[in-house]
Parts: C-alpha cells; structure tokens; sequence
C-alpha cells in the first residue's frame, strides 16, 4: 500500500504460483519471498518498491529467508532441515548472491516458521517443543505404621 498520494492497496507480486514468507531487506530496497512456481518451494529476491526481475537464491529448495541486519547474507532453511546462508551484494544498481552454504541441521523438535537472526548473523534463536521428561510413579503408603505391627 502506497504511503503517499492515493493509499490504494495493490498486489506486489501477482502470479498464478503461491508467494509467501515475504520479508523487506533492512535498507527497503528488495524483498526476499518463498515461491512455488519451479514446482517446489525456493527462494527469491526481487526489487522494491518497483520489480524489476527475480533472482533465485536457493538451489534445491528453501523457505523461510531472514536477512541479516547489513543486508550482506540472506538465510533460509533448506528441505533437508539445514540452514543456508548466502552472502550478498546489495548494490544500488544490481544485486549479485553467492552459493548457498549449509549452516547447522535444524533440531527434530524444532518449530516451523520461528528463527531470528541476530543483527550481525552470527546467532540464531530457534523455537522448539520442550521434550517430556519422565517423572517417575510415586507410591504413597498410608496407614504404614499398622504395615510394621505384623
């Protein structure tokens, strides 16, 4: 939606394929997305407020880009569970990305959709279900004195 003149809403991307996980580089410029028009989820970034030609970021697959806080890397978690991080050049003029490099495996019990990225990319913050521990049983004896007597 617009911020000046006519606060008209419009779509940004408008495509037959699903577009999501949508996220605005910090300087504004570009914007990082999730879409399934190869078939499969991958990621891409295209310019902003104006698009003007995609690029794909991922290479076998990926969801869920987060930008580091310069905007020199991208990240994204790939089908296989492993986070990717990209480095990139965000240019005035063009915006060139690097191969994507496996990080760490995301743990079994983690939660889709929730990770940060500190402002410098060098930690990550995942959400996770707790684990049950097992408690054992107790056993409560009453009237155990009268127990002893026999």
């Amino acid at each position: 939606m617009p911020l000046s003149g006519e606060s008209k809403p419009a779509p940004l991307l408008q495509s037959p394929f699903s577009e999501s996980y949508g996220r605005f580089s910090p300087d504004g410029r570009r914007i990082a997305y999730v879409s399934n028009e190869s078939g499969r989820s991958e990621v891409y970034v295209e310019t902003f407020p104006v698009p003007t030609g995609k690029m794909r970021i991922s290479t076998h697959g990926g969801t869920e880009p987060f930008w580091r806080g310069d905007g020199k890397e991208l990240f994204y978690l790939a089908p296989d569970r492993r986070l990717m991080a990209v480095s990139v050049d965000p240019g005035p003029s063009r915006f060139d990305a690097g191969r994507p490099q496996p990080l760490f495996e995301i743990p079994v019990g983690a939660v889709r959709n929730h990770y940060v990225v500190t402002a410098d990319g060098q930690r990550f913050l995942l959400a996770t279900i707790a684990e049950e521990s097992f408690s054992p049983a107790i056993t409560v004896v009453v009237n155990w004195t009268e127990a002893l007597k026999k």
